[in-house]
């Protein structure tokens, strides 16, 4: 049946005990028990950004050029900040987007429309060249803008192949994709030697950092092992980067760059052709919150590089301390080698899904891989306190799956 309006409205605090009585069947986010989609505890961090978002609860981020020029303003020093954070040239240009996705297909926009108007045309579609490893938004541009994507396997190392990628370019390709790092198996793809192959062959080289951006640069500095992947690499025409992940930023909030003006020059939308004039826009969407504008600034600002420095150096000496309790549970396996915190683990000896199964029973939401077969977890801030109960719920997971008559798993692998 359809729920229809009521004749009478609801005193508002019958409406807000309904909403709060909905999400009981809901994932337990705040405990640890989703593998991904939330990404900061409730802390300071975590209210600072609620109360800035609040602040500017109202005002509509496409009126920033007119009618809040103080969202313009926060904007601009978001997006200077991030510029240095990913070693920008002096004349680099970057926008505040709704997420990794808008990111990504505002990318992919401005790299179509400038072949279209420096290359010659061809009868034959546009392509772009990634391994399969690439987030789908690619795919979702692909399908938006009439343009096939080229997905090539992985290396046995999980990461892009270059040579499979410089032999799948052809006449036609105006884009080759690296991750930084790849969703599935958490390994940075190796940017240097993809920038390379796009400066000989005069491609666009498009960074997916979407969820390492706002951790991979404070890792390096810790002296981790990341592959440098950002702006300080010659060919890196543009970056993507979510602040809703890593960012520690409340939601929606993400950021794309450009090495040029030049190069961003056809990521807005701008149209005049109808009565009210000039319509300018740096996002697909219109209206958006600014909240999300004015969350990221405030974090930003109470953070700075040490506190991200800080935070990064816990979550991955506890990610350090995650991987070496699974490598301890007999028949289970890390997939790769992941650089930063995403990680999915596989056996050869048990069906791993099984083991997912009875983790589900525990409360712990299940993420999946199905090439290979694997559980998968972004850990984050929110996984550190339960890390000890995840891994001997997931050891008893394992002995049980041991232990009991085979049985096909009914899961499905669902981002």
């Amino acid at each position: 049946m359809r729920t229809l309006m009521p004749d009478n409205g609801m005193a508002a605090e019958e409406v807000l005990a309904a909403l709060s009585a909905l999400k009981h069947k809901d994932c337990d986010w705040k405990n640890g028990r989703s593998p991904a989609y939330a990404f900061n505890p409730v802390d300071e961090i975590y209210e600072l950004g609620r109360a800035a978002f609040l602040e500017y609860f109202s005002e509509n981020a496409l009126g920033m050029h007119r009618a809040f020029p103080s969202v313009k303003q926060l904007e601009t020093e978001v997006i200077d900040m991030a510029l240095g954070l990913f070693n920008a040239p002096p004349k680099a240009v970057g926008f505040t987007t709704t997420g990794g996705t808008e990111s990504i297909i505002q990318a992919v926009q401005a790299c179509r429309d400038l072949a279209r108007a420096t290359r010659k045309t061809s009868a034959r579609r546009s392509n772009i060249v990634a391994a399969e490893s690439v987030h789908p938004a690619f795919d979702k541009a692909g399908r938006l803008m009439d343009i096939d994507v080229r997905r090539l396997a992985v290396g046995a190392d999980f990461r892009a192949d270059p040579a499979a990628l410089r032999a799948a370019i052809d006449d036609d390709t105006i884009m080759v994709v690296g991750s930084a790092p790849c969703f599935p198996y958490g390994v940075v793809d190796p940017i240097a030697e993809i920038a390379a192959i796009a400066r000989e062959r005069d491609v666009w080289m498009h960074v997916d950092a979407c969820v390492g951006g706002y951790i991979a640069p404070f890792a390096r500095m810790l002296g981790r092992p990341v592959p440098a992947f950002d702006f300080a690499i010659d060919g890196v025409c543009s970056l993507s980067a979510d602040l809703h992940k890593f960012g520690l930023c409340p939601k929606p909030a993400s950021t794309v760059f450009y090495r040029s003006a030049e190069q961003a020059r056809f990521h807005p939308f701008e149209f005049s052709g109808w009565p009210n004039g000039r319509f300018y826009t740096t996002t697909i969407v219109g209206t958006r919150p600014a909240g999300g504008v004015a969350a990221a600034w405030a974090v930003f600002r109470h953070l700075g590089v040490t506190g991200y420095k800080r935070i990064a150096e816990d979550l991955l000496t506890h990610v350090d301390a995650y991987r070496a309790g699974i490598a301890a549970i007999p028949g289970l396996k890390v997939v790769g080698d992941p650089h930063l915190s995403i990680v999915a683990f596989g056996s050869h000896e048990i069906d791993i899904f099984r083991v997912a199964e009875v983790m589900a029973e525990k409360g712990w939401l299940p993420g999946l891989l199905q090439k290979p077969k694997a559980i998968h977890r972004m850990v984050s801030r929110l996984h550190v306190p339960v890390m000890d109960e995840y891994l001997s719920d997931l050891r008893a997971a394992v002995q049980r799956v041991r232990q009991s008559t085979p049985a096909a798993s009914t899961l499905k692998a669902i981002y």
